[in-house]
């Protein structure tokens, strides 16, 4: 089958598309033929060997597919012939993939293949951070960092869909903010001077930060008293520190979402999550914004892409 490689811990220009060996489906796996694949920062991280899981040379990066199902344990919920979405750590810029069973959901008939390699990363990474971490309640005013991105965009939704008040985007450019809205969201403020905007608006009681970087300190200031800041993701580079006296003033709660983490404990965590969201899926509520598809021979422009914040929506790879 075709794979994308890392071969070389240089980045993604440095990916190659080779012939590999199908992969051999493992107790309580299920094979799944890939349609699309989709692109997440992690990906990224991984082409240069910076990402916490490390997995030895050569291996083919991709965290996400959707496809259809070739082989699957007796008994585990699935068959060959359904159509379904899964995450896995590495592996999924390939044309088969090997993913467990408890990372493997059925896929909606109203979502694209782009769709379903886009859907359950993200979104049960917004459910987790709003719901989970974020003890989010209906009413509350939600700000969204990274906006335009595959992760921000899945946390309007999210947000809106289990009622929100209201959501801002923070975006760096117009265009952005205009896919923040297609997404979802209220309004957007650019980055520039967001802090500002937002404090004079009334601030907000929760901000989803994928981004991390110089713009922390600012998101902390557009809390409420009693606000929670989510740690998603440093996206922008750079682990920002915190003055925790800021903590203390406003008795505001600076709070660590990690999926990957959680679900190694919790194995049937992520089935809830997906069940939690699928009715919002069914409804169109929660409707991935695709942005730029790929063919598979192209990841490593995708991921350069994304690498150099030129993404907005979710990046996908096409593989048949």
């Amino acid at each position: 089958m075709r794979a994308i490689q890392v071969t070389r811990l240089d980045g993604p220009e440095a990916v190659e598309l080779q012939e590999v060996p199908d992969p051999e489906p493992g107790e309580g796996q299920v094979l799944i033929e890939v349609h699309a694949a989709g692109v997440a920062f992690p990906d990224v991280l991984q082409t240069r060997g910076l990402y916490q899981a490390k997995p030895p040379l050569p291996f083919a990066p991709g965290g996400e597919v959707a496809g259809i199902v070739l082989e699957a344990p007796a008994g585990c919920g699935f068959a060959p012939g359904d159509r379904v979405a899964g995450m896995m750590m590495i592996g999924g810029f390939a044309e088969k993939a090997a993913v467990p069973v408890e990372s493997v959901y059925a896929l909606p008939d109203r979502l694209t293949w782009e769709q379903g390699a886009s859907i359950v990363l993200n979104y049960t990474t917004a459910h987790f951070a709003l719901l989970d971490r974020g003890r989010f309640t209906p009413g509350e005013s939600v700000l969204v960092q990274g906006a335009a991105g595959g992760v921000g965009t899945a946390s309007i939704q999210v947000a809106k869909a289990f009622g929100a008040s209201r959501v801002i985007a923070v975006t760096s450019t117009d265009e952005k903010g205009a896919a923040a809205l297609e997404a979802g969201a209220d309004e957007y403020v650019l980055l520039e001077g967001f802090k500002d905007v937002v404090k004079a608006s009334g601030g907000v009681d929760i901000v989803v930060d994928p981004v991390g970087g110089d713009r922390f300190t600012d998101s902390l200031r557009c809390l409420v008293p009693d606000g929670r800041l989510l740690v998603i993701g440093f996206t922008a580079g750079t682990i920002p520190s915190v003055q925790v006296n800021r903590l203390l003033l406003n008795n505001i709660d600076v709070v660590g979402v990690s999926l990957g983490g959680y679900n190694a404990k919790r194995p049937h965590h992520s089935q809830d999550s997906w069940k939690a969201l699928l009715p919002h899926v069914e409804s169109g509520a929660l409707s991935p914004l695709v942005g730029s598809v790929r063919p598979l021979a192209e990841a490593g422009q995708a991921m350069t892409d994304l690498d150099e914040r030129r993404a907005i929506g979710k990046l996908v790879l096409t593989v048949r």
